[in-house]
This record gives C-alpha cells, sequence and structure tokens, in this order.
C-alpha cells in the first residue's frame, strides 16, 4: 500500500492531537482578524495614496452626472458669492435697461447652473477638473509623505484644491467682462482639505498605512501557511478552513462598504445632494469592492480546491477521469496549465494578478497544488490498476479451475497453497508470468 504523504507507514492518516487542533484554529482566527486590518490598509494606499489611481476617480467623478450636478450648483453659488453679477450684467446693457440686470442675474441663475452642467459635460473642462483633482492630490501626498520642495510642510500652509479656473470659465461663459473676473478673489473656488495642525498626526497614519499595507498581508499569508502546515493529518480541512476564511472576509468587506456607505449617505449628505454624495462613495470604495470581491473569489477557489482532494464521490469521479491524463501526459497538462494561467495574467481580473509578486504567487500556488493532485491521483490510479489486475487473475484462475474439474476449495488456504495453486495456473498457460507476478504480491501482502 502506497504510504500518504501526511499519514503514517501503513498510509492511514494520522489525526493532529486536540492541542494541535486548537493551535491551527487560533492561527486561522487571528490570520482573519488581522486581514480585516491588511484590507483597509490595502484600499487607502490603493485608493487614497495612489496618483494613478486617484486620477481615475477624479475622471468617473466628473463623467458622472449626479456629480457633475451638484458640482456645477456648487460653482455657481461661488462665482454668484464673490463676483456682483447684476453690476457686472449692468455694464453690458444699454442705459435704459439697467434696472433689468438684478431679476436677470436671478432669473439666470438656475439656466447657468444646467449650462454649467453641460459645460462640465465637455472633455476640455473635464480635463480642467481632472488636472486639478490630480495636482491636489499630488500635492497632499508629498505633503503627508513629509517630502520637500513642494511649498507645503507640517508648520505652515494648508493643502487646498483649487477650482479657481473652472469659475472664471463659467463666468465668461455667462458673459461677465474679464476685468469683472480679474477681481475674483484668489481662494474662490478653492476648498481646504486639510490644514496645517492637522498634517503631522496625518503623516503619521501615512506612515503606518504604507507599512501595515506591505507586511500585513505577509503577516496574514503566513499564518495561514503555518496552520495548515501544522495541520499535519488533516491538512485538506485546515486549507478548507483558510478558504472559507477569504470568503467571510470579503464578504464582510462588502457588507461594511454598503452599511458604511449608508451611514455616509445619511449622515454627511442633504436632500438635495443624496444621489451625488452615494455615487462618490461608490467611485471612492471602488478599489475596496474590488479588494472583497478577489477575497471571495480567492477563497471559493481554495475550498473547491481542498474538496477536490476529498472523499466525496464527485471528487472521487473527477480524480478518476483526470488521472490518466495527468499520470501519463504530464507535458500536455503543464503546457494546458501553463497557456490558461497566461491568459488569466493577460486579462488580469484581481490586482494581485496584476502585480508581478501576485503573478509569481500565483503561478506557484497553482503548479504546487497540481503537483499534489498530480501525486494523488497517481497513488489512486495505481491502487485501482491493481485491484482490476487481481480481479481479472481471480477470474481467470476461477474459469481455469473450473475448466480442470477441480472444486471450489473449502476452508482457509495457507500463503503456500495460494501461491502453488497460482504457480499451477502459470504452469498451464491459464497465467502470464506478469499476471502471476501481481497475483503472487498481492497473497504476499
Amino acid at each position: 500500500m502506497t504510504a500518504s504523504p501526511e499519514g503514517t507507514s501503513d498510509g492511514v492518516p494520522s489525526a493532529p492531537t486536540r492541542a494541535r487542533r486548537l493551535l491551527v484554529w487560533g492561527l486561522v482566527a487571528i490570520a482573519t482578524l488581522i486581514a480585516f486590518i491588511s484590507v483597509a490598509a490595502t484600499w487607502v494606499d490603493r485608493q487614497m495614496l495612489d496618483n494613478n489611481a486617484w486620477e481615475n476617480a477624479s475622471r468617473k467623478v466628473v463623467e458622472d452626472s449626479e456629480v457633475r450636478a451638484a458640482l456645477a450648483t456648487y460653482l455657481v453659488n461661488q462665482l454668484y458669492t464673490n463676483v456682483d453679477v447684476p453690476a457686472a450684467l449692468a455694464e453690458r446693457l444699454p442705459a435704459d435697461q439697467k434696472g433689468l440686470a438684478a431679476p436677470l442675474a436671478t432669473a439666470l441663475r438656475q439656466p447657468l447652473t444646467r449650462s454649467t452642467e453641460l459645460l462640465l459635460a465637455r472633455p476640455r473642462i473635464q480635463q480642467l477638473w481632472i488636472n486639478a483633482s490630480t495636482k491636489t492630490h499630488e500635492k497632499l501626498v508629498n505633503v503627508l509623505e513629509n517630502k520637500t520642495g513642494f511649498g507645503i510642510s507640517t508648520g505652515e500652509g494648508v493643502v487646498t484644491l483649487d477650482l479657481h479656473e473652472l469659475v472664471v470659465q463659467i463666468g465668461q461663459d455667462l458673459g461677465i467682462s474679464q476685468s469683472a473676473l480679474d477681481k475674483l478673489p484668489n481662494k474662490t473656488g478653492t476648498v481646504t482639505l486639510m490644514s496645517s495642525d492637522q498634517l503631522s498626526a496625518a503623516q503619521a497614519g501615512v506612515r503606518a498605512v504604507r507599512i501595515a499595507s506591505v507586511w500585513l498581508l505577509v503577516i496574514v499569508l503566513g499564518l495561514y501557511a503555518l496552520a495548515i502546515y501544522l495541520a499535519k493529518g488533516a491538512r485538506r480541512e485546515a486549507l478548507r478552513t483558510v478558504g472559507w476564511a477569504f470568503v467571510v472576509v470579503g464578504l464582510a468587506v462588502l457588507v461594511l462598504r454598503r452599511v458604511a456607505g449608508n451611514y455616509v449617505i445619511d449622515t454627511l449628505s442633504s436632500p438635495g445632494y443624496t444621489g451625488s454624495v452615494h455615487r462618490l462613495w461608490l467611485i471612492g470604495t471602488e478599489i475596496l469592492g474590488e479588494i472583497g470581491i478577489a477575497a471571495v473569489l480567492y477563497g471559493v477557489l481554495a475550498v473547491l480546491a481542498a474538496t477536490l482532494a476529498g472523499p466525496s464521490k464527485p471528487a472521487l469521479w473527477v480524480r478518476g477521469a483526470i488521472a490518466p491524463v495527468l499520470d501519463r501526459r504530464p507535458g500536455m497538462v503543464a503546457v494546458v496549465l501553463g497557456s490558461a494561467y497566461l491568459l488569466l495574467v493577460l486579462w488580469g481580473p484581481t490586482h494581485a494578478l496584476r502585480k508581478w509578486w501576485g503573478v509569481l504567487l500565483f503561478g506557484a500556488l497553482l503548479a504546487f497544488g497540481t503537483i499534489l493532485l498530480r501525486r494523488q491521483t497517481h497513488a489512486e490510479l495505481e491502487v485501482a490498476e491493481a485491484h482490476e489486475a487481481e480481479m481479472a487473475v481471480s477470474q481467470r484462475a476461477r474459469v481455469a479451475e473450473s475448466a480442470a474439474g477441480e472444486p471450489p476449495a473449502n476452508g482457509v488456504k495457507t500463503r503456500a497453497d495460494e501461491i502453488a495453486r497460482l504457480a499451477a495456473l502459470r504452469e498451464s498457460g491459464a497465467l502470464s508470468e506478469d499476471e502471476f507476478a501481481r497475483a503472487k504480491a498481492l497473497v504476499l501482502t
């Protein structure tokens, strides 16, 4: 009998002790709790601190119709607050119609808001927004990472989002003279994101996020791997548990995203801005949702792998069907799996599969899992072939005995009797040398 990789010398797996089972479960539980912190740190690092991700989010924000409506309202309000619109219009009206400037300014406010929405739909204006947002984000990240040479430090200044150019563009479309627009205060359309007294704490937080986003993931994967390694005799069950842990983490992240989004919308948005705040939340947490979905996907794959290696009838049937190919055509298996994996990497459905370390990690896991599966199916194939050979020998022996007129044997035969009977069948030609050798080996086991 072939010994199990996790088993004792006779091939029977030895179950882990109660203390070891508790240790394995403890490691899985600790890793799962750390995984939640790791997900949060990874989201902040990838969504909030990565300039490319921020630029992509800014583009999606300005391309969203509900967000454009809210932004248009803000920009028009900024214009009316900082410019004497009736006076500016009066300059362009004939002397006998200057009295219409005030009601005209009021009447134009709503149409101007709608036209600003259309203006924000233009690619050139959208690029102004994207440039302003990306430039501000880059400056903010540089400050938070305490980089010098950007005109702002923790001791002075603020970080702002400058939409002044958009306000000027709207004023020009309204017909306000350039001289009036030149008098706009520099802070018109400026949104303060962070003041100097907040920077020191924020910098410490960013440093922590940078470290946590990398090392917490390493710790989580290491603890899961250690738990599987220590579960000798029950590693398949441990792998399945780890898979379900990934699924739980992913689903919890997706639920938390929805619940937190509802709270943000109810708390921070006024009734007129509910839709735009909701869209901003979805865009701002898009990567968080991707992480949650990826965790569920990885967990499901781990559970399926553990199930495939298990004793269920569907798993036995699948292994039996693929065993001959895995055992006798390893080259073809390597080419098919390698090609499929390359296509998966080109697709890049998850963030990890778009990074070199993720490509290497999942490639190594795929190769290792394939080797273990081939080893298992090879052992099962040997047992199945030996059983078939034994059945064939027994059948031919019964046929030969029946043809020779020998009565069925009663009682218990010794090994010597059985080997002598097999030798007689070989001499008579009923058994070939190979069949005799296999049958003799079965008698002696």
